[in-house]
């Protein structure tokens, strides 16, 4: 995983330890495992949040792990141009390269630890898709997208694009320098991510050695889930085991706990976690397609609004015989 590495950990801020007579350990309340889907024009996903109580993730509503795949030439898939409104979709790009353009004028180019994060709001088409000469060669193939859901005060802020670079993550270690953490929103003990969120909340990738523990103090405030993109370990004091693609919900509390297995197989020779947090938004999800509102009503107003061209319009020079019928098909839809 080329997202962001350094040479010398113990150069890096410290995190802060738990006070453990003040501070309550968050305990695991469930572990489930993300089934394998098909995305876009067909590239490979794991559904992270499939199963579980959309009251455990808010203010999260779905999360894709795009591959791990290796690509042969010709076969590296994005999406078609496509709707949303009522949420913000955040893309990290760990392996490979995406392209992106939205109708706003928006996008660029993310790429080994860049993020993409997009505010669809009152709404907006997008295109995500890898470059031409990518397409051509093949290669590797791996990145997160995370939707999060905005209060129903803010579903109607006009759309935005924030383009992140891997180098503007904060970076922490552990007291012992056993695990790489890159903040990419919200804070950790004093350092703070560059994304700017209208719900608050944190994102975290971190990278734990082998046989190394990483305790995390995490706001009582926000609920916290842990996914594994690859490696073996176990989470909690009770060091309840998990692998690849298995996400972690944990219950009330002010840190959390993650260690790597000391054996973890040569392809993969860390445990990766995202780690994720968020404050409850606590209102009435209709979540349907590419649109994530309040009712039913707004849904069907939003897929109005989409066929009479009210979400946006895809620019002249990117038309490329796209039209605005984009896929709106899937939960999962870009």
């Amino acid at each position: 995983m080329p997202a962001v590495s350094v040479d010398d950990l113990l150069v890096l801020p410290r995190v802060e330890m738990p006070d453990r007579l003040a501070w309550r350990e968050r305990s695991v309340r469930s572990v489930t495992r993300a089934p394998s889907g098909l995305e876009g024009e067909g590239f490979p996903v794991r559904r992270a949040f499939a199963g579980v109580d959309l009251a455990d993730i808010d203010p999260f509503v779905h999360m894709d792990q795009m591959g791990e795949v290796e690509y042969a030439p010709g076969e590296p898939k994005g999406t078609p141009w496509h709707p949303h409104r009522g949420f913000e979709t955040v893309t990290y790009m760990i392996d490979g390269i995406f392209d992106h353009s939205d109708s706003t004028g928006g996008g660029g180019r993310i790429t080994d630890g860049d993020t993409q994060w997009m505010t669809a709001g009152a709404g907006i088409l997008h295109i995500e898709a890898p470059p031409e000469f990518l397409v051509a060669s093949g290669g590797l193939f791996h990145g997160i997208q995370l939707w999060v859901n905005l209060r129903a005060a803010d579903k109607w802020k006009p759309p935005r694009y924030q383009d992140i670079r891997a180098g503007q993550a904060a970076l922490l270690t552990t007291p012992d320098g056993g695990a790489l953490i890159r903040v990419i929103a919200g804070e950790l003990s004093g350092q703070r991510g560059p994304g700017s969120t209208f719900t608050p909340m944190s994102m975290l990738h971190a990278t734990i050695s082998p046989g190394a523990q990483m305790e995390l103090p995490w706001p009582a405030e926000f609920n916290a889930l842990v996914y594994v993109l690859s490696g073996k370990g176990r989470v909690g004091s009770a060091g309840r085991p998990v692998s690849t693609s298995e996400l972690v919900v944990f219950a009330g509390g002010d840190y959390l706990v993650v260690g790597a297995d000391v054996s973890q197989e040569s392809r993969h020779p860390n445990l990766d976690v995202l780690v994720l947090g968020g404050l409850p938004i606590r209102e009435p999800v209709a979540h349907y397609g590419p649109f994530v509102m309040n009712t039913k009503a707004e849904i069907a107003q939003a897929f109005e609004d989409y066929q009479a061209g009210r979400l946006g319009r895809i620019p002249p020079d990117r038309l490329g015989g796209a039209t605005n019928g984009g896929s709106t098909n899937g939960g999962g839809d870009r």
